[in-house]
């Protein structure tokens, strides 16, 4: 019923539709600023830094799903692979595919030697909250996530 794969440059057209839907799910449809040619560059690139996977479903051949990961290092744990964006179209929520489609990820980072698997999830999101506790998921509280843009890295070094 339905196929997962690694992802290829010709499925980024499909796969940032698809992160403009779980944008527009989290309410924050503004900050995506990437672009195709931005994740054409960074993932297929001299030095990719993401991966990927596709979920495809069998009797349309369409993507309805995407797993985007990438290694980190903890000096706690060693290397993690870290499960950037977990995307199944909402029309395919509900049937199976989302749970192949993490599986298939899980096993990835076995099969690269990794310590463990990280995400985040929002806070407000029940559905994905009692998904990922089907699978004993450890959720850590007492953790701000920090972010800087470009821009604001830019004039904070212009100022020092």
């Amino acid at each position: 019923m339905y196929t997962i794969r690694e992802g290829k440059k010709e499925d980024l057209p499909r796969v940032f539709e698809l992160i403009q839907e779980l944008a527009l799910y989290e309410k924050a449809p503004e900050q995506v600023t990437n672009t195709v040619e931005m994740m054409e560059k960074d993932g297929f690139g001299d030095n990719p830094v993401f991966g990927f996977f596709v979920l495809i479903k069998d009797e349309t051949s369409e993507i309805i799903g995407t797993a985007i990961y990438y290694y980190r290092y903890s000096t706690w744990k060693g290397k993690r692979l870290y499960l950037e964006d977990y995307i199944v179209t909402e029309k395919e929520r509900g049937k199976g595919a989302g749970k192949l489609l993490f599986e298939a990820v899980l096993q990835k980072s076995l099969e690269k030697n990794c310590t463990g698997m990280m995400w985040q999830v929002l806070d407000w999101n029940a559905p994905a909250i009692n998904f990922y506790e089907k699978y004993s998921t450890y959720m850590e509280g007492g953790w701000f996530n920090c972010h800087l843009q470009s821009e604001e890295i830019e004039e904070l070094l212009r100022k020092s």
